[in-house]
């Protein structure tokens, strides 16, 4: 079985290269400025240019964010996906894939089985879920806090939704993780890092290896 990997909230060229190196399938570049894994559009549109020169799809990913930044984005960076992962209406997910002609990532907070059915509305909207775990409380960020959630509540699906699993994916959990939920697409951020917004290319060199272990 193989399993697609999206390394998230990369912010360095070395980062980058050892994704790539590592044969990962998606680079995420994550627009939120309460984020420490925030990364100026510059930055970002060079980071991704190298990115895409060594194979890795691109995500932009945004919270909430109005058109005249997104254009801003889309533009400079040219991304292949945009990731939202706020509050966005199935209305405001569908106006944004016709607005760019880009394939959409929709990310939903999970604690509980009634947190997936909030998917129905964005079905042939959205081309792939991601499923994080709620923040914890006094967080201001939507995703990368290093929490899990049930994985047991994936098996309600009914095999129909494409998504990515991800919240507090590390290399000491992920066979478990992979084994529970049956996913075969996961997103890691703050489970390869040294600290919050710093990647740790040692940590992506284990959590690769330990994801392929898993999918033997």
């Amino acid at each position: 079985m193989t399993i697609e990997i999206k390394i998230c909230g990369l912010s360095t060229a070395e980062a980058v290269d050892r994704a790539a190196d590592l044969n990962a399938d998606m680079a995420g570049f994550i627009f939120f400025e309460k984020s420490p894994r925030h990364v100026a559009i510059d930055t970002a549109a060079c980071l991704a240019e190298r990115a895409r020169t060594r194979g890795l799809a691109t995500v932009a990913v945004t919270v909430d964010i109005d058109d005249a930044r997104l254009d801003e984005i889309v533009g400079r960076m040219k991304p292949d996906w945009l990731q939202l992962h706020g509050s966005e209406s199935a209305e405001r997910a569908s106006d944004i894939k016709a607005r760019y002609g880009l394939a959409v990532m929709k990310a939903f907070a999970i604690r509980e089985a009634a947190d997936l059915e909030r998917i129905t509305p964005y079905q042939g909207i959205a081309d792939r879920f991601l499923f994080d775990a709620k923040p914890p409380k006094g967080s201001d960020l939507p995703g990368g806090n290093g929490v899990s959630f049930d994985w047991r509540l994936l098996a309600t699906l009914d095999g129909a939704a494409s998504y990515m699993l991800s919240g507090g994916l590390t290399k000491d959990n992920i066979s478990e993780a992979l084994s529970i939920s049956g996913a075969t697409m996961v997103d890691v951020s703050s489970g390869v890092e040294s600290a919050p917004g710093v990647k740790d290319l040692d940590m992506m060199d284990a959590f690769v290896r330990a994801v392929h272990n898993a999918a033997k």
